[in-house]
């Protein structure tokens, strides 16, 4: 008899055995058993990679569903904040599945417009279950919402040489950023006539391609990217370092900084909502935090002091007492991510702040009892490279 009490097993992608020949260290992620670092790398080296030259991730933990039938674009247009009348067939968009009573991000996704009968979603790991579930919920007679996160793999090719990668392999580059390319492929050293997607899309700040096949075919289509990852300089790269990468860059990541208890108008992702649309799940508790102004915002800290902000901290006042006098400093709000930018060499982090915060105030984040002093930026901290 199975003990409800267990931890549920971990899940794996296709690329598993890949991870453990190359020692890969392995870490719980959404789930999913996933590589975070490898040897004769490790983060600062697999970000630098990505920088400079090119790195290959894994990220096959991210869901995968189609959505068909007579107007399924415009029904998943009816629940997804952003609005894909801003897109044509062959584009992609970044989208948030939003709770309808609270306005609170349930996930945000990518979604590939095929036509006005069919698109593919990308949800992240540990929430596709319950976006497909509210989905199938909502969905018209006729609609059918599939998972395929089973079936298809995703690997990120990320940095100014990809386009180099892809086309050593066979694959097509070149297309503007957010769009993508299906195309069929023989495999190097692999199986022949592969359907394969390429889009320009990444998170990593970096000019990068995500190539979404079958998973059957995605051990031998890594080994041939990897070796032409490797020929220039490149590196497998694991979750450490895509997290240093998109922190750098103020892209969010569910369950830091959006959740069901952040909004889009506290994130800052007001720009990937359709405000004019008629309906989208969230719309009306969204219109009115908008129209009256969100309590709380995100904001980027740049470390003034050495150390390293991490998630989860107190970013309070300055003008408080100081430490060891026995008063208390105003809390202005908490990090929501925290990392040192090995491009910058200092400190960063993420915060929701209250509104009353602004660009350029100096403030602190309480660091085990020491407060880091840290200045209040918009982010990027790095250049964005994404449509390089």
């Amino acid at each position: 008899m199975t003990d409800p009490s267990a931890p549920a097993a971990l899940r794996h992608t296709a690329l598993a055995d890949r991870h453990v020949a190359l020692g890969a260290k392995l870490a719980d992620f959404g789930g999913w058993e996933m590589p975070i670092e490898y040897p004769g790398g490790g983060v600062l080296k697999e970000h630098e990679a990505v920088r400079t030259a090119v790195g290959i991730f894994d990220v096959s933990h991210l869901g995968t569903a189609t959505v068909t039938g007579p107007g399924a674009a415009a029904f998943v247009d009816s629940c997804l904040t952003n609005s894909l009348a801003k897109i044509a067939p062959g584009q992609a968009q970044y989208t948030l599945c939003c709770d309808d009573a609270t306005g609170g991000v349930v996930d945000d996704l990518i979604v590939y417009l095929w036509n006005a009968d069919g698109v593919l979603l990308v949800p992240n790991a540990a929430n596709s279950a319950e976006v497909l579930r509210r989905l199938r919920a909502a969905a018209p007679d006729g609609v059918t919402v599939v998972d395929m996160h089973a079936d298809i793999c995703v690997l990120a090719v990320q940095g100014p040489l990809s386009d180099d990668v892809l086309t050593a392999v066979g694959l097509p580059v070149g297309h503007g950023y957010m769009s993508f390319a299906e195309t069929r492929l023989d495999v190097p050293a692999g199986p022949t006539d592969v359907p394969v997607t390429v889009c320009r899309t990444g998170y990593t700040g970096e000019r990068g391609y995500e190539v979404l096949v079958p998973s059957a075919a995605a051990p031998a289509l890594w080994d041939a990217l990897l070796a032409e990852v490797t020929a220039r300089g490149g590196l497998p790269c694991g979750l450490g370092a895509r997290d240093t990468l998109r922190t750098e860059m103020g892209y969010p990541l569910h369950g830091h900084e959006l959740s069901l208890d952040i909004t889009p108008v506290q994130a800052r992702t007001g720009w990937a909502v359709g405000w004019a649309k008629p309906a989208f799940w969230g719309r009306d508790v969204l219109l009115a935090e908008k129209e009256r102004g969100p309590a709380r915002r995100t904001w980027g800290l740049l470390a003034l002091d050495r150390g390293v902000p991490r998630a989860e901290l107190d970013v309070v006042a300055l003008d408080g007492p100081d430490d060891g006098t026995g008063g208390a400093r105003t809390v202005l709000g908490r990090t929501t991510s925290g990392t040192f930018s090995p491009t910058l060499k200092q400190g960063i982090a993420i915060a929701l702040l209250d509104a009353g915060v602004a660009e350029g105030d100096e403030v602190g984040v309480d660091v085990r009892g020491r407060v880091l002093r840290c200045r209040v930026v918009k982010p990027p901290f790095v250049a964005d490279r994404t449509k390089a």
